[in-house]
């Protein structure tokens, strides 16, 4: 289902449109005014700064001038090239665009009807899972007649200006864009998840698989739509924006517009060849300064490819800023990569389509350690279980994608706060009934980076069962709101836990509240065989006890199954044991009183005869053995 459009603080674009129609005016807006204060914050105006209409500066504006292009963007005197490449990789891709800016023949200039047009447009960006509609109008900032910040290479298009005035708006003024991270933005132009990739680190430059591996990746995540940006990481500040021997700038953002194989040759021998030539086009947002090695504008390289090949390819010897390089080369240059996935939800796609579920929350301070939800990363042992927490269960074994994603900070930045928090989560198996906070740490099965960006992922190889993420901030006693998003092949029911333990309630009071938590694990079992038989069996486990009655799944025709069952029962009658018991087909073969007590099953009939083991930590009997935990057994009040 198509979700609700936002209005930034409350600006209806149609209402506002039709009025200033009504009127004959053009719109002005009145919460980002045509002043200093909209552009600088901190630093002073390089000049006289002078608002000025599109219709001001050239005689035939234009929101775009023969369609839109990567090539359009060129960097102004603001240091958001990280802004100006994602845009450049939004510019590829229709069917973003043309979400980003809504309507755009209806925003366009009319000749034939210059009394419709109002001087107003709109953009959608999303935030924190939401897609909010920016209105402004289109006065843009000159200083001696020229655009200050970003515009375009085709004289009379404005569509890049106006987009970078709403982003400033959404952020506070201009200067708020100053430095920044590529994947931000591209989250803001997608609603997808960023996926950052260290090329110089995890064998990516000394390893061939997985160097093909990541182009292959690449190429799929292009051909879907994916949004690719990259960058060379200075190695002190002192490099920022220093150009390499080879035309490449440190610390500068490049938009990847495009990732080819190509065969080699001219003609039919292009058939006939069995190379493959893997290449990137990449976009540099100043509109200048290129790569001078293969496979540059003009390299004799590029007299092995067919000139129709280039012509299809749209291969220009001119400094643009837009060239062509091998992927081996970008591999050994470029040291960061961020893939902008939209993750697909619909059930009419042929690719793979995940389930979503998300969840709003926040990190609040307290001084009550029960309601205090912002205890630092696991590293704060006593206070890390303070965080939000949130359940999940898989019904089997499955991929699980997780993002964190946290409020955009950027817009205090005039205020002084305006960073963001380190962020991240852990991930632990848990029982699979538990519907209550964890109190004690259990097992960890993955956890995420810290880091301060927007946003954080993870993608998890999970088994069936029930799972509990911990979000945090890495500094205890830091607040924010944030977004949990959670995509699995099937439904996982993501859910935040916000009781610590069961509730009083009428019917609790006449049969009695629990007073202690006992959790269970069943991990294995061993020398499983069916009388008479030496076939080994299909075997299942069930844990009973307080009412409660967990079941793991079949393992089917093995004598020694991994039953990895955990299991929480909150007990009235603690002295009254939890029974655990195996069975095939059926048919009883084993049943466990706590750990102390084991019915072993004599024949089909299940006719059984007690065997007493006294405080044994692991119940062991022949023919079977099995492995059994009392993982933790805490008095209720404790908590």
């Amino acid at each position: 289902m198509p979700q609700r459009v936002r209005q930034f603080k409350d600006q209806n674009f149609r209402v506002l449109r039709r009025e200033c129609q009504r009127r004959g005016v053009l719109f002005e807006d009145p919460l980002f005014p045509a002043s200093d204060d909209s552009v600088y914050y901190l630093r002073p105006p390089p000049g006289t700064i002078e608002w000025k209409r599109p219709g001001e500066l050239c005689t035939d504006p234009r929101l775009f001038v023969d369609g839109i292009s990567s090539r359009d963007l060129n960097q102004g005197r603001l240091g958001n090239c990280w802004f100006v490449a994602a845009c450049s990789c939004l510019a590829t891709e229709p069917s973003l665009w043309k979400k980003v800016i809504p309507q755009h023949q209806n925003q366009e200039w009319d000749p034939k009807h210059p009394e419709r047009y109002a001087g107003i447009f709109r953009f959608r960006f999303c935030r924190l899972g939401h897609w909010q509609e920016v209105v402004i109008d289109d006065r843009l900032p000159t200083l001696a007649g020229s655009l200050l910040f970003c515009c375009s290479e085709q004289p009379g298009e404005f569509w890049c200006a106006l987009l970078e005035k709403a982003y400033a708006k959404l952020n506070g003024c201009y200067e708020a864009l100053d430095g920044g991270n590529t994947g931000e933005a591209l989250v803001d132009f997608t609603g997808g998840i960023s996926e950052p990739v260290v090329l110089d680190r995890d064998g990516f430059r000394t390893q061939l698989d997985k160097r093909k591996q990541l182009y292959k990746n690449l190429l799929k995540a292009h051909s879907r739509g994916a949004l690719i940006s990259c960058s060379i990481r200075p190695e002190s500040g002192g490099e920022l924006e220093a150009r390499t021997g080879c035309g490449l700038v440190k610390g500068h953002a490049y938009g990847v517009t495009g990732v080819r194989t190509l065969r080699p040759g001219r003609g039919v021998w292009t058939f006939l060849t069995t190379e493959r030539l893997n290449l990137l086009r990449l976009r540099n947002p100043w509109g200048s300064v290129e790569w001078d090695g293969p496979w540059s504008d003009g390299s004799e390289e590029w007299e092995r490819i067919g000139k129709r090949e280039r012509e299809r390819m749209g291969v220009t010897v001119q400094d643009d800023g837009e060239f062509w390089m091998s992927f081996d080369d970008f591999m050994q240059n470029f040291t960061d990569l961020v893939v902008c996935r939209r993750i697909n939800t619909s059930f009419l796609s042929f690719h793979k389509t995940w389930v979503e579920a998300r969840a709003f929350s926040q990190w609040s301070v307290s001084a009550d350690a029960l309601r205090n939800r912002s205890g630092g990363c696991i590293n704060n042992r006593h206070t890390f279980l303070q965080n939000p927490q949130f359940v999940f269960h898989l019904s089997r074994d499955d991929t699980a994608l997780l993002c964190l994603q946290q409020e955009d900070r950027r817009q205090h930045r005039r205020e002084g706060r305006g960073q963001n928090l380190s962020i991240g989560f852990e991930i632990f198996r848990v029982e699979v009934n538990r519907e209550y906070r964890l109190h004690a740490l259990q097992q960890k099965v993955m956890g995420s980076t810290y880091a301060d960006m927007r946003s954080v992922s993870l993608r998890a190889e999970l088994s069936r069962g029930r799972y509990v993420v911990v979000t945090s901030t890495f500094e205890p006693s830091l607040e924010g709101h944030f977004l949990l998003q959670l995509f699995t092949d099937r439904p996982a029911r993501l859910r935040e836990l916000t009781l610590d333990q069961p509730q009083p309630s009428f019917w609790r009071c006449c049969l009695g509240y629990p007073t202690r938590v006992t959790s269970v694990h069943v991990r294995s079992a061993a020398g499983l065989l069916l009388p008479g038989s030496s076939n080994p069996p299909d075997a299942y486990v069930v844990m009973s006890g307080e009412g409660a009655r967990l079941r793991s799944a079949v393992h089917k025709g093995t004598s020694s199954p991994d039953f990895d069952l955990k299991g929480l029962f909150y007990r009235r009658k603690p002295n009254k044991p939890i029974r655990i018991q195996v069975w095939s087909k059926g048919c009883l073969r084993d049943v466990f009183l706590g750990q102390t007590t084991i019915l072993a099953a004599e024949n089909e009939s299940c006719s059984s005869q007690v065997l007493r083991l006294q405080n044994h930590s692991n119940a062991r009997h022949q023919p079977g053995s099995l492995l059994v935990e009392i993982c933790s057994s805490d008095e209720l009040t404790a908590l």
